[in-house]
């Protein structure tokens, strides 16, 4: 059955041409929330494993890949129908979902409140400083911290928060220098950077309808943007919104994140649907 997938490159061949494992197709072709956002991703999956990256890039890891047990958890238990609100992120964290296969993965809250479970592989070349140790990582990531414990702090349980919304990364890859530096997408050649968008932009598009979300919130500018140009030119309707980034990059941030997000929860009348009290 899909839903027992241990392997997403068996079904990404299948995709390619070859025969998928039997009973994949039909069971991604059900109708289910959860099983028409894996079917994308596998399919991105695909596609991304065509593409190469130059310098200053050095590692290229995909969650999506040696992650996927735990990534299927997480979409198969919360990716649920009449979900009305995407947030989404711009691409893994190194100490996030690069160890658990969770967008904005911080560990402790993808184990304690999320209650993923799953086995976590490692990538075929890992930079010394930057192991992958699955859901055993000691190491918090801040923006997943600050971003999910937010919402644990607002909704009481996951069941809430996942009533109307359902969380994303437009990009499943991270990438790293030769000295283990987190580059992101908007760091990469120029050529390279907009062949690997177009294919998440497409994927974002097929996304957002077999979800049939009403919203798009990019946590930070540069998702928020990327989502409203993607979404536009392929005529996909569906409000685009954004809301800071609690990454610590970002002095702003480390002020009062959760004070700003509130504040524009509110504003975008999201903040009723989450609230517990």
């Amino acid at each position: 059955m899909f839903a027992m997938l241990a392997n997403p490159a068996a079904f990404t061949e299948g995709l390619a041409g070859g025969e998928p494992e039997p009973g994949l197709v039909s069971n991604a072709a059900n109708g289910t929330p959860a099983s028409r956002f894996l079917q994308a991703e596998l399919e991105l999956n695909a596609h991304l494993r065509r593409l190469s990256f130059s310098e200053p890039v050095r590692y290229v890891y995909n969650p999506l890949d040696y992650a996927w047990d735990t990534h299927r958890c997480y979409v198969e238990k919360y990716c649920l129908p009449g979900q009305r609100v995407l947030f989404l992120g711009m691409n893994p964290g190194p100490f996030g979902m690069a160890q658990t296969g969770v967008p904005f993965g911080e560990v402790r809250s993808v184990v304690d409140w999320l209650k993923i479970l799953g086995e976590v592989g490692r990538p075929d070349e890992e930079h010394p400083k930057r192991r992958i140790t699955g859901l055993s990582c000691t190491q918090s990531e801040v923006s997943g911290a600050r971003f999910w414990g937010f919402f644990r702090k607002l909704c009481g349980e996951p069941t809430r928060f996942f009533q109307h919304c359902f969380v994303h990364n437009l990009c499943p890859l991270i990438f790293m220098s030769a000295t283990g530096k987190n580059l992101t997408p908007p760091e990469l050649p120029a050529a390279e950077r907009e062949a690997l968008l177009s294919l998440c932009d497409s994927a974002l598009c097929q996304v957002v309808q077999a979800l049939n979300v009403s919203m798009v919130i990019g946590v930070g500018r540069v998702a928020e943007q990327r989502a409203r140009r993607a979404l536009s030119a392929a005529g996909v309707d569906v409000r685009v919104e954004g809301i800071m980034h609690p990454s610590p990059r970002n002095p702003l941030a480390n002020k009062g994140w959760e004070g700003v997000a509130r504040a524009k929860l509110e504003e975008l009348g999201v903040l009723s649907l989450l609230s517990s009290s």
